[in-house]
C-alpha cells in the first residue's frame, strides 16, 4: 500500500516535482550543461558517478529542502545510491520530498507519428526493489510527434497497461505521454490526447488513481477535466525543452497544474560554482518554478 503521508503530500502539497532522472541517453547532455567536459570521464561508470555527484549536490543543498519541492523523480542508479550517508529515497523523505523512480527503458523509433516505450521485462522486479527502498511511485515516458489518432491511442493504451502493472505493486504511476512542443500540429495532438486519457481513466477500477505528466497544452486549461478527474491524483507538467522563463510563463496559465521540470530546474547550475553560489542559483530556480506551480 502507498504511504498515506506521501499520498496526502502528492494530493495537496503546494509545490512541484523535481525531475532528476536523466538516463544513459540524456546524461551526457545534462553533464555538459553542468559544465563537466567529456574529458572528465572515460567510461559509462564514470559518467554515472559524475551525474550522481551532481544529483547528490542538488538533493543535499539547503534550498532543495525548503518545502517547495514536494517530490523528486530518480534514475535507477540514483535510487540505489546514497546521499548524506543514507539511501537516496530515505534521504529525500527525511527532507519532506516524496521519491519517484523512472522505470522506462527508453523509446522505440517513430511509427505512426509516435514513439512507444521499449519493452520492460524486468519491471516487476524493479517495482519490488523500489517498494523495498521506500519509493512512492514511478514515471514512464513516451512521445507524440504528430496528431495521429491511432498513434496517440496506442501510446495511451500502452501507458495505462503498464500503469496497471505498477499499481499492482502498490506504487503510484506517473503516466507521461509527452507531446513534442516542436510539433506543427501540437494543438490537435493535445485534444486527441485529452480524449484518449479520459477514456482510459474512466475504465480504471473504482478506487484506483494515477498521476499524469503532460506537456503544457497550447490552449490554457485544456487539461482541467483531467485535473478534476476522481481517478487522477495530480497532473504535472514537463518543461519539454522550454527555458525556465518560458516554461514557467506557460505553466502559470494552467490552473491546478504543477511543474515537474528537469531542464527548467537545472539549466543554470554549474560544477564550478561554490556551494553558496550553487545553492543560491538552485534556490532561485526553485522559487520561480514554485511560483508558477501555485498560481
Amino acid at each position: 500500500m502507498t504511504d498515506p503521508k506521501m499520498m496526502e503530500q502528492m494530493r495537496d502539497g503546494q509545490g512541484f516535482i523535481a525531475a532528476l532522472d536523466q538516463s544513459g541517453g540524456s546524461t551526457p547532455k545534462a553533464l555538459a550543461g553542468y559544465g563537466v567536459d567529456e574529458s572528465a570521464r572515460s567510461s559509462d561508470d564514470e559518467m554515472f558517478d559524475l551525474i550522481h555527484q551532481m544529483r547528490t549536490r542538488i538533493i543535499t543543498a539547503p534550498s532543495f529542502g525548503n518545502g517547495k519541492v514536494i517530490g523528486a523523480i530518480l534514475f535507477e542508479k540514483t535510487m540505489d545510491g546514497e546521499a548524506d550517508g543514507k539511501p537516496v529515497p530515505e534521504a529525500l523523505w527525511d527532507r519532506g520530498i516524496v521519491p519517484f523512480l523512472k522505470v522506462d527503458k527508453g523509446l522505440e523509433g517513430e511509427d505512426d507519428g509516435v514513439q512507444m516505450m521499449k519493452p520492460m521485462p524486468e519491471l516487476d522486479a524493479l517495482c519490488k526493489r523500489a517498494v523495498a527502498k521506500g519509493v512512492f511511485g514511478t514515471k514512464m515516458r513516451s512521445v507524440i510527434n504528430k496528431a495521429s489518432e491511432s498513434g496517440i491511442a496506442a501510446i495511451v493504451t500502452q501507458q495505462f497497461k503498464v500503469g496497471k502493472q505498477i499499481l499492482s505493486h502498490g506504487l503510484m504511476p506517473i503516466i507521461e505521454p509527452e507531446v513534442n512542443i516542436k510539433s506543427a500540429d501540437r494543438a490537435a495532438s493535445d485534444k486527441i490526447l485529452l480524449a484518449q486519457i479520459t477514456k482510459q481513466l474512466d475504465a480504471l477500477d473504482d478506487g484506483q488513481q494515477v498521476m499524469l505528466k503532460l506537456s503544457i497544452p497550447v490552449e490554457p486549461n485544456l487539461y482541467k477535466p483531467l485535473i478534476d478527474h476522481p481517478k487522477v491524483l495530480r497532473v504535472v507538467a514537463l518543461s519539454g525543452g522550454y527555458s525556465t522563463d518560458e516554461a514557467c510563463a506557460e505553466l502559470a496559465k494552467n490552473e491546478g497544474m504543477i511543474a515537474s521540470f528537469s531542464r527548467g530546474l537545472l539549466q543554470d547550475l554549474r560544477a564550478s560554482q561554490s556551494d553558496e553560489e550553487f545553492d543560491a542559483t538552485l534556490g532561485g530556480a526553485i522559487d520561480q518554478i514554485h511560483a508558477a506551480s501555485v498560481t
